[in-house]
């Protein structure tokens, strides 16, 4: 449980006052007591002393733990007995001040309820002592002047107390929500790294796959061909390192902005010796796009692609873009062996695709079936042309 802290300095102040004004008039003769060397003094000075020690003891236990309440109400009641000796014991009649810390302490250890109620029985108490003591006291001002302004002080006191654990507990509920926003935006970073690595070097790894076993297969029964795919390989390895490197500078913050129909044209020529075959269309104005919307659509497209020619079978995948309107669309169609979406809706892939279009308010369809190929559909509504956020397309 959070522990409150009480204003340090306040407690020390009120026992430095009280100490000078009872020495001072001790001194000078002013009270009805003994003087300066006089036991009572003696006893005045040493019972202000334990409460400055209490308050030194009371920090040092004060930690990012709530203190036990037995311990709590320990230091309280010390406090409460150390002030009562201090009054008796005082010949200037100040130390009555001291009560207003009675409830301005017990509100950072045990709340509002408690510090009201011993409030009222610091008030209580006085008016007590003044009825057993002095008869007729209402008639006199000071009195009445005393119980009027103690009554002031702990109404002060108090407030001052809730203003001090509401700051405190505000400033604690700033810095957990701190913390949540910093673990939920290390989780949103590490989930936008785990699609940019699925989507970028799953891609390139899977189209290097691809060629390698081709060149294998063919190295003895056509040269050339396996000479291509292994072209193609190393192309493959290229695109990968920039992908890196652009990756890279958008962590940076030096990502240039995209240029989406010169990435799928690089896309479609990625592999141009494997099946599927890769055709690309796309049409509109990209400068009505910012950078986070072509680079969705951009990786979406990869994914797509990359599925086609790792599992669809398919000879042919179209590409085709319209970056028309209010919204951009993509569709992604191949000729491949199809599959049942609901099955493979928690595929690492497909569900990457969905959370980055869902980032910029998309949404994503796929349409497929056993033997009647895939379409996959993504819708993305334009935003600001002059975002550049997120990493480059290529």
């Amino acid at each position: 449980m959070v522990a409150y802290v009480p204003v340090r300095w306040v407690a020390p102040v009120l026992y430095g006052v009280v100490l000078v004004g009872g020495l001072y008039s001790a001194a000078a003769g002013l009270g009805d007591g003994p003087g300066v060397v006089g036991w009572r003094t003696a006893g005045f000075v040493g019972a202000v002393g334990a409460l400055f020690g209490l308050e030194a003891v009371a920090s040092r236990r004060t930690g990012p733990s709530r203190p036990s309440p037995s311990s709590r109400a320990a230091v309280l009641a010390a406090r409460c007995v150390l002030i009562g000796a201090v009054v008796v014991l005082d010949s200037s009649g100040l130390s009555q001040v001291l009560f207003v810390l009675v409830p301005f302490t017990a509100y950072f250890a045990f709340g509002r309820g408690v510090a009201l109620a011993l409030g009222a029985l610091c008030v209580a108490g006085l008016l007590t002592a003044y009825v057993l003591t002095a008869p007729g006291w209402y008639r006199e001002q000071e009195r009445v002047a005393d119980l009027l302004m103690l009554s002031v002080g702990l109404v002060l006191a108090v407030s001052m107390a809730a203003v001090a654990v509401g700051e405190q507990r505000a400033r604690i509920e700033v810095e957990a929500y701190a913390a949540r926003v910093a673990e939920l935006s290390a989780a949103t970073e590490r989930n936008r790294l785990a699609r940019d690595i699925h989507d970028s070097l799953g891609h390139h790894l899977t189209a290097m796959s691809v060629q390698l076993e081709m060149a294998a297969e063919f190295q003895s029964l056509d040269p050339d061909a396996a000479r291509r795919a292994l072209e193609e390989a190393r192309g493959s390895v290229r695109l990968a390192l920039a992908d890196v490197r652009q990756s890279v500078r958008a962590l940076r913050d030096e990502a240039t902005r995209p240029s989406l129909a010169a990435a799928l044209a690089g896309l479609a020529r990625d592999g141009t010796a494997a099946r599927p075959r890769v055709r690309v269309e796309v049409s509109g104005d990209e400068g009505a796009y910012g950078g986070a919307e072509l680079t969705t659509l951009y990786r979406a497209a990869q994914e797509a692609v990359t599925n086609a020619r790792r599992h669809a079978e398919a000879s042919e995948v179209v590409v085709v873009v319209r970056l028309d309107g209010g919204a951009a669309r993509l569709e992604v169609i191949d000729d491949g062996r199809g599959f049942v979406p609901d099955s493979a809706s928690g595929g690492v892939g497909l569900v990457g695709m969905r959370e980055r279009v869902q980032l910029v308010a998309g949404s994503v369809d796929v349409e497929s079936g056993p033997g009647a190929g895939t379409r996959v559909t993504v819708t993305v509504p334009r935003g600001t042309p002059s975002d550049t956020g997120g990493e480059a397309v290529a």
